[in-house]
């Protein structure tokens, strides 16, 4: 793949160009802030941009709402020193976010998942996401000690909200995010359903109600020995649900 590499530090530009180059695809520009980007990108037509957050002038995130325009575009992944930036870089539906210093591994884990499409099929998937009219996400972003990890929305199990976060239970294990149990449940309101104040499973693995005492229920997931509280409340509407199932 051709790969455009946008950082305003040598070094990393340096070291990012080496190891892309190790994995056999080829560098094709390098650029130091965003307008110096998109110059680049019509002048290269590369199929990654490599981009960087803190850069002078327009920065990434601002150069990646323009990228959005582009037909087709490159894929967009992320290369920086803060994760902090992490949520609002992935509604540009970037196909990574890799934190300083890159591991190899992992930039070669994400450049394997981009080989898996073509250019034109990953430019129909960004347009169908632009073109969904409630703009719902296709997957959860997490930050763990590895930098950020992207979940398929359809492998997760449930959401659980304690205190100020929220575990995601899903088919690989599970991961904290920072976003509340009620926007959770705005957006994905036609895949997943309220069972419990803090409880949101989905309907996808929702398979019964095992009765636990006098008027108390808890939900059966498929490929979960978990059990998970049913309150009172929300019994009828999930009793409904199921039967619609």
């Amino acid at each position: 793949m051709k790969v455009l590499i946008a950082d305003d530090e040598p070094l990393a530009v340096e070291r990012l160009s080496r190891l892309v180059i190790q994995m056999g695809h080829e560098v094709v520009a390098t650029a130091h802030h965003g307008q110096d980007v998109l110059s680049c990108i019509e002048q290269n037509l590369p199929d990654v941009v490599l981009l960087d957050i803190q850069m002078p002038g327009m920065n990434g995130l601002e150069c990646a709402e323009q990228l959005r325009h582009l037909n087709p575009r490159p894929a967009i992944i992320f290369c920086t020193a803060y994760d902090q930036h992490a949520l609002e870089a992935f509604k540009f539906q970037a196909q990574g976010y890799l934190l300083k210093p890159i591991a190899q591994q992992d930039l070669e884990q994400v450049f394997h998942h981009l080989t898996q499409l073509t250019q034109a099929q990953m430019t129909g998937l960004q347009q169908e996401n632009m073109d969904d009219s409630k703009n719902q996400r296709h997957q959860i972003a997490a930050k763990t000690y590895r930098g950020v990890e992207l979940i398929p929305l359809e492998n997760v199990y449930y959401f659980l909200a304690d205190q100020k976060y929220v575990t995601v239970r899903h088919k690989n294990g599970s991961v904290l995010i920072d976003e509340t149990l009620k926007d959770l449940e705005n957006e994905f309101a036609d895949r997943f359903i309220r069972i419990h104040r803090n409880a949101l499973v989905s309907l996808d693995y929702l398979e019964g109600l095992e009765l636990v005492a006098a008027g108390q229920y808890q939900v059966r997931l498929r490929e979960l020995d978990e059990r998970l509280s049913v309150s009172r409340r929300h019994l009828p509407s999930l009793r409904e649900c199921m039967h619609q199932l």
